[in-house]
């Protein structure tokens, strides 16, 4: 399969298109994270929002442009999200007059926050029972007992792109059930 081809595939939602574009710019876009993360878990983390961003919006993609780019530059804009982020978050050192004052952030639950994070982990298992089994299987075995793409490949006894692209379709459907509520 062509790329163009694939491209035109996957705006009519095409499942086997979206495998191809997957496995044929999954290195490119890890390997362009993980020079930027240095990092193998945020690489892989910023790659699936990546594809899942670009798959969502493919409708959106300009063919006069190459398809790579468009997804390097999806990557790079999600990265700098994050960093703004943890940008935000970090604590901030004042002083005030001779004498230094630190303002630390303490970021350890309160009691109402772990009963809060309890509540919304229930609802979040209720949702994840919705779905299919094979798909409730595989958040369980990434989220939940941590394993990576190449253990859940091994577990499953399927390829890692499989495992990939089934993660992506889970959190898709998953957060679909989501904001239906």
């Amino acid at each position: 399969m062509e790329i163009e081809e694939a491209i035109k595939r996957a705006k009519k939602n095409d499942q086997k298109a979206f495998n191809f574009l997957l496995d044929t710019f999954w290195d490119d876009v890890y390997g362009f994270q993980l020079k930027r993360t240095e990092n193998e878990n945020d690489a892989e983390d910023i790659t699936i929002q990546t594809f899942s961003k670009a798959f969502d919006r493919i409708e959106t993609f300009d063919e006069s442009f190459k398809f790579k780019t468009w997804l390097i530059t999806i990557s790079k804009n999600i990265h700098i999200d994050l960093l703004r982020k943890k940008k935000n978050s970090i604590s901030q050192v004042i002083s005030k007059n001779d004498r230094e004052a630190f303002q630390i952030l303490d970021e350890s639950p309160s009691p109402e926050d772990n009963l809060i994070t309890e509540q919304h982990l229930a609802k979040l298992l209720r949702d994840i029972k919705k779905l299919k089994p094979h798909y409730q299987e595989v958040i369980n075995l990434r989220y939940f007992q941590e394993l990576s793409y190449k253990e859940i490949s091994i577990e499953l006894n399927e390829p890692i792109n499989n495992v990939k692209v089934k993660l992506l379709r889970a959190k898709k459907l998953l957060a679909e059930i989501i904001r239906e509520k």
